[in-house]
């Protein structure tokens, strides 16, 4: 089965000894070696996923629309780019490209299901077609170059056509490959998976695909290396997940001891149709951090969304509020007691507790804290290509 190296800090794919005797498993772990796109680690997660369904024979056209479903959250809800950015700004990764087209098609929300972007796909399928066909140009070969290592001869990367019959002579003279080719061209070219690694795999599902998350986490963190939390940016979270009982409990306490005012509209906050929001979207820091909440009217809660405030009066207008809290939890024995309820779920951030919470703070010196440790937060979210919501 396949756990972690922890000699090593790597997840090692160790399939059980019965297969060995047939199948090229050393192989089979280089499918994930040295890619140059994040469409690689797509790739094979959607035969995988595929094969366990019971499929054994398919097309390019059904792995790519598998692969839009997979990425689709993590490219629409969090913003993360599959293969960085080039240069000049473009997106690197055709399958975002593929995503980012299908959503100015339609009007899929972030979290969708795999069901409706399928059928969504099919809709605008002339439209995403020449995106989709630009991601069957090189990685359904090169997934399989860790067995070509096993032959003498080179393969002839040009050609596709040469590359089929290459891969027919690897597959029938040197190693078992996972699947071949069929003859059609473009979209409709099949992909044939063997019995033998259909067996495998159905037996294996589990490990593997958590080999390929590990892998592809890896290289997402390394193409996004200002997002925090990216682990939890793959597939849409449980909202159990969430702890702000707490933090509800401290906010309500303070709304009865002083004013508040709502940092969006600048009037008192309602004691109770009022909900506790994050000023640096929650899909981005993946966190419920003290420092990052606040009390909003309920009614724009849902029209901020995840989106970023404007800086510019809103950042004062939330430091205010943060800096009555701060005032409260040293003045007040019962707050403070209910500051500290949120130490478990709330208060992880060591800046945080070291620097803006300590007593001592002038309002002044509050503000510069919290704005240095902020900023540059609310920055990253912005460049990662998260909206301002201009609400005055």
């Amino acid at each position: 089965m396949a756990g972690l190296n922890s000699a090593k800090g790597e997840y090692a794919l160790n399939i059980d000894e019965k297969y060995y005797n047939m199948l090229d498993i050393e192989a089979f772990s280089l499918m994930m070696k040295d890619p140059s796109y994040c469409y690689k680690f797509y790739w094979l997660e959607a035969i995988v996923q595929l094969i366990s369904e019971g499929i054994r024979e398919t097309t390019f056209d059904a792995v790519i629309d598998e692969m839009i479903c997979n990425a689709w959250y993590s490219v629409r809800e969090f913003h993360i780019h599959l293969s960085g950015m080039m240069a000049d700004g473009q997106i690197r990764d055709g399958l975002e490209r593929a995503i980012l087209k299908l959503t100015k098609l339609t009007d899929l929300s972030a979290n969708a299901s795999k069901i409706e972007i399928k059928n969504a796909i099919k809709e605008q399928n002339s439209e995403l077609k020449v995106f989709k066909e630009q991601l069957t140009h090189m990685v359904p070969y090169r997934a399989l170059a860790g067995f070509f290592n096993r032959s003498d001869e080179a393969a002839s990367w040009e050609s596709k056509r040469r590359m089929i019959a290459y891969i027919e002579r690897i597959n029938r003279d040197v190693v078992l490959l996972p699947y071949v080719l069929g003859p059609e061209s473009k979209l409709e070219k099949k992909v044939h998976f063997q019995d033998a690694w259909v067996k495998m795999i159905q037996d294996q599902t589990v490990p593997i695909l958590g080999w390929i998350q590990y892998e592809k986490v890896k290289w997402l963190q390394n193409n996004n290396p200002e997002v925090p939390g990216l682990i939890y940016k793959l597939a849409p979270m449980d909202e159990k997940m969430r702890r702000l009982n707490h933090v509800r409990r401290l906010w309500k306490e303070i709304l009865l001891t002083s004013e508040i005012r709502d940092v969006f509209t600048d009037e008192p906050v309602n004691q109770k149709p009022y909900d506790v929001d994050h000023f640096i979207p929650w899909s981005f820091v993946m966190n419920d951090e003290l420092w990052n909440l606040m009390p909003i009217d309920s009614s724009l809660n849902s029209s901020k969304s995840n989106r970023l405030p404007k800086w510019d009066p809103f950042f004062n207008r939330f430091a205010r509020n943060q800096y009555v809290m701060y005032s409260l939890i040293h003045e007040q024995e019962g707050i403070r007691k209910l500051y500290e309820a949120c130490y478990r779920d709330n208060l992880h951030s060591i800046w945080a507790g070291q620097e803006l919470y300590r007593k001592g703070n002038s309002q002044e010196k509050f503000y510069h804290i919290l704005e240095k440790n902020m900023q540059p937060i609310y920055d990253s979210a912005r460049r990662q290509g998260y909206e301002i919501w201009n609400r005055m």
